[in-house]
């Protein structure tokens, strides 16, 4: 999903991902599954690099398959 951005392959996005490219990825994240990410501050700080970022979306994908 990053790799949409700027129309980049796979091969050049880098493990940090500054602001517009987390803005760009919870958009694409509540696009493509068609959900509303209300995500906390500590989320978000946490979601400062890819493998960040996939830990706390699959939480917060575990916790609404919880309901």
């Amino acid at each position: 999903m990053l790799a949409t951005y700027g129309e980049r392959s796979p091969d050049q996005i880098r493990e940090r991902i500054d602001s517009l490219e987390l803005a760009w990825l919870v958009h694409q994240v509540e696009q493509r599954y068609a959900v509303s990410l209300d995500l906390e501050d500590e989320a978000l700080m946490r979601m400062t690099s890819v493998s960040g970022a996939v830990e706390v979306l699959t939480e917060v994908f575990a916790e609404q398959a919880r309901g």
